[in-house]
């Protein structure tokens, strides 16, 4: 705070004590003493709440970006998910891949269930299926399920 050395305290008391008097000295060295420790604290405590402040914002961008990178994943494990549900599977690769994907979509709607605030309600754009409409993977599985269907008729 303030660089004070011991000759410049030595002076500061020569000059109270010239100007004070022996009596009233000890009086306003105490009251001194007060001020200062109340300044100090009140500093001390703007510090600690400017600092508490920065970490909270720190929390909270890392919380938003964590929120970003989970809906892009889970979107872009929806878009494969859809665009291998439209187009029917004519190989056994193809089948593997539809299954991988289900099972990334799977992962991430599990991911962002476990990982979502319980006091945030779950919308269907971040991936939450909607009551009454059919989830991604049971459009998939009924796909599925259809496919080999046409396959053991042939």
């Amino acid at each position: 705070m303030l660089d004070i050395g011991f000759l410049e305290l030595l002076i500061i008391a020569v000059v109270g004590l010239l100007v004070l008097g022996p009596e009233r000295l000890p009086r306003a060295a105490r009251t001194a003493g007060l001020w200062v420790g109340k300044i100090k604290r009140t500093v001390s405590g703007m510090q600690r709440e400017i600092s508490s402040q920065l970490e909270a914002e720190e929390l909270r961008q890392k919380l938003n970006d964590q929120q970003k990178s989970l809906d892009d994943s889970l979107k872009k494990a929806k878009q494969d998910v859809e665009s291998l549900a439209e187009s029917p599977p004519a190989s056994q690769k193809e089948e593997k891949n539809l299954a991988d994907a289900t099972a990334r979509l799977d992962d991430a709607l599990n991911t962002v269930r476990e990982d979502a605030p319980s006091e945030a309600p779950a919308t269907s754009s971040s991936g939450q299926q909607e009551e009454g409409q059919p989830g991604a993977s049971q459009r998939v599985q009924s796909q599925k399920a259809q496919s080999q269907k046409d396959e053991e008729q042939r």
